[in-house]
């Protein structure tokens, strides 16, 4: 079982890729102090103040008798998700406390925290030590009609030690058997096991006051709303740093192999890359500073410490102490110095590329310009600086737009699934790129005041066919973005319902009341207001639902807005005047029958939805079978599946799955594998065959000639169009 995630903090990139692994040495326990520091005092104080007693949240709520219960049920949760190291015994323990959280939040008095947190740090210790001594034992038959019951967010706590026991030893022998079915022998077995289950107490054993102090603080703000946080220092600056896309450093995603940090990949254009002395899988053991600063053997320390010393201003030099990854860890180091830039982070900017759809009842073929958007991102920073080099996911959409211009595409898809939001601002301002000025989102804040938030600028970067590709996983600006072009009538929304937040967040920082000139309190994400489309209705709770419906990959009750139990209901307000582009109402039944009888024949959307549903029943199951014959049947059965798609592909003359080979659960955790292995399978999963994407793009060539083919079809479908080809005026 895995160690529960403290503090999203924690889980720090040189360029916001690293895994969950946070390991010291078994002797570099960070113990946790009975009481506070000053800032962590402070900042209890100040955050109380912007959530429970101020106007600046858009829903505050007393810090009561009832509020002080959640923040108890609510920490510990928080601590142990999977309910797999605190037993009831323990809560009850701790059960005198729970009156008394509300005030600890209010007066910086949080020693009932730290209390229950050395303990969690205990009973993690307790449990993987047990795990470990389980490896010895002979517990790994597996003739039996046993199960492991994997999924306990629903379950009640473990009544005592002894059902806990039980727990962990069928998660044990889940461990084993998925190695063993790889084909792994019982010594390689117990040595991976081992070391895995060390490395997860080592990360626990790592975590000190201020990863105490911050889960606390997000029980607190979790339970005012699901999207209220608590950065501290650390957490806020790479909150900032996923924002701008860019940080200050050598340029390499790193990630933490048992004691070492590891070189996961170097970024292209970064001093790293430039030297050319750093490759996939190289291990940094020291760090020095300037010229002549002292080198610090980092061989255990937590990954965020060794990013810390990595990082720094640009045009200052940091010195590494580096073993080549064919190297063993003994081997003497190589000192390599480099000097800091700034380094764009590329892996999340916007991308492009096109998809050419044969001609369909003696056409031409289409051409489609596809966008892919993981987030809205802005320099926040270098936009105030004012010298026009900055972050912005719209510059880079506008450009991506007018080479598809140049290259005479004739459609274009932006695809936003799995877009998770981000910065208003781009948001209003990527919209505009396709309207030519208008409303794009109202906003409501707490007092009731309503503002509009509008695109200014007159024209449009592409008036041509569009479509907005979207999944359960788009949220905040995604929906923002999605619906307005919805209200507008600007093109299709096509794929599944998306998330559901339909709330406003800001950043406030706490140092800014008592002016310090070093960050020492953090900062707090707050929800200030609801926004609402440009027709009234809030994407809150419901979300955006699509014109073209695509099978559900994961069901509202499982993911979303709605599975939150304090989430703000659906409202509506009145709408404001917006231009109205099209109405496709007259031409969904057409492109719906055009679609069914498509993926009907289409081999890849089938298998898809196939497969979606296999793991929704598989989900819903929340169990598997620790019977080794049905696991090995179940196993063949799944590598026979991609085999004999995989000849079929060939036989269709489809592209091949460049992971169909690789599929088969080789019981290692991503961190356990060689660097150069997990970026091989992580680069080939982003070049699996996207029947979705595919048809997305079939969709919207469907419209163009349908569109394009019938003049009053055309004239009812866009009355605003000036021409054929122009979905915008």
């Amino acid at each position: 079982m895995k160690a529960s995630r403290v503090v999203s903090g924690s889980l720090i990139a040189l360029a916001l890729a690293v895994p969950l692994a946070l390991m010291a040495r078994p002797d570099a326990i960070a113990e946790v102090p009975a009481a506070p520091n000053v800032d962590q005092v402070a900042a209890s104080k100040l955050v109380y103040g912007l959530l429970s007693d101020s106007r600046y949240a858009y829903r505050p709520r007393p810090l009561d008798a009832g509020m002080s219960s959640e923040i108890f049920d609510r920490y510990f949760e928080n601590l142990d998700p999977g309910k797999v190291f605190f037993t009831q015994q323990d809560i009850t323990r701790f059960e005198a406390l729970r009156p008394k959280m509300g005030a600890a939040v209010r007066d910086g008095d949080i020693a009932p925290a730290l209390e229950i947190f050395a303990l969690f740090k205990t009973r993690v210790a307790e449990r993987t030590a047990q795990a470990r001594n389980l490896l010895s034992q002979d517990i790994f038959d597996f003739s039996g009609n046993d199960r492991w019951e994997y999924d306990r967010k629903d379950a009640a706590w473990a009544a005592d030690g002894a059902e806990l026991d039980t727990l962990w030893r069928q998660s044990v022998r889940n461990d084993w058997l998925r190695l063993k079915l790889a084909g792994k022998q019982p010594d390689e077995i117990r040595k991976t096991l081992d070391r895995r289950y060390l490395n997860q107490a080592n990360t626990v054993a790592a975590y000190n006051d201020e990863d105490a102090f911050s889960s606390f603080l997000n029980a607190y703000t979790g339970v005012i709303d699901p999207h209220t946080d608590y950065f501290n220092p650390r957490a806020a600056r790479l909150f900032n740093q996923s924002m701008s896309l860019s940080l200050e450093g050598i340029g390499a995603q790193l990630q933490k192999q048992d004691d070492v940090v590891v070189i996961r990949e170097v970024i292209a254009g970064g001093p790293a890359a430039m030297s050319n002395r750093f490759k996939p899988g190289d291990r940094i053991v020291g760090v020095g500073q300037g010229t002549n600063g002292p080198m610090e053997d980092v061989i255990g320390w937590r990954i965020d410490d060794v990013v810390d010393k990595i990082k720094g201003p640009k045009d200052t030099q940091v010195r590494l102490d580096v073993i080549p990854a064919e190297a063993t860890l003994d081997s003497e180091p190589v000192r390599i110095t480099l000097t800091r830039a700034r380094v764009r982070l590329e892996e999340q900017a916007a991308k492009a590329e096109t998809l050419t759809l044969p001609a369909t009842e003696g056409g031409v073929d289409k051409r489609i310009g596809v966008i892919k958007l993981p987030a809205f991102y802005q320099d926040f920073e270098g936009r105030r600086s004012r010298n026009g080099e900055y972050a912005s996911a719209t510059r880079d959409v506008a450009r991506l737009l007018e080479q598809f211009k140049q290259d005479k595409v004739d459609g274009v898809v932006l695809d936003l699934r799995n877009n998770g939001g981000g910065s208003l601002n781009e948001a209003v301002e990527l919209t505009g790129l396709f309207i030519d000025q208008g409303p794009v989102v109202q906003v409501r804040e707490s007092g009731g005041r309503v503002s509009v938030q509008a695109d200014r600028d007159p024209g449009v970067a592409w008036d041509g066919p569009l479509a907005v590709l979207i999944n359960r996983g788009s949220a905040s600006a995604s929906e923002i973005v999605a619906g307005a072009i919805q209200d507008y009538g600007r093109g299709l929304v096509i794929g599944e319902t998306t998330f559901g937040k339909g709330t406003v967040q800001n950043l406030v920082d706490l140092d800014r009341w008592p002016a310090n000139e070093n960050k020492r309190y953090g900062q707090v994400k707050l929800t200030i207001a609801q926004f609402f489309l440009p027709g009234g209705s809030s994407t809150q709770n419901k979300g955006v639902e699509p014109d073209i419906h695509f099978p559900v990959t994961v069901d509202a009750t499982e993911f979303g807005e709605s599975t939150y139990d304090n989430a703000l209901p659906w409202s509506r307000i009145a709408a404001v005047p917006h231009t109205q582009y099209g109405n496709f109402g007259a031409l969904l039944p057409q492109l719906e029958q055009r679609h069914q009888t498509r993926v009907a024949t289409d081999k890849e959307f089938q298998w898809w939805a196939e497969d979606i549903a296999e793991f929704r029943a598989e989900r819903e199951k929340k169990w598997v079978s620790l019977n080794e014959a049905e696991r090995r049947t179940e196993r063949d059965r799944q590598t026979a599946k991609r085999a004999q798609r995989q000849e079929e592909r060939k036989a269709l003359g489809l592209e091949l799955d460049p992971l169909a080979e690789d599929s088969d659960d080789d019981g290692l955790q991503a961190s356990e594998r060689a660097i150069a292995q997990q970026t091989r399978l992580e680069k080939a999963a982003e070049e699996r065959p996207d029947p979705l994407l595919r048809e997305a793009s079939a969709i919207l060539a469907d419209a163009v000639r349908l569109l394009n083919n019938d003049r009053k079809l055309s004239a009812s479908v866009l009355p605003e169009s000036t021409g054929p080809g122009r979905w915008a005026r």
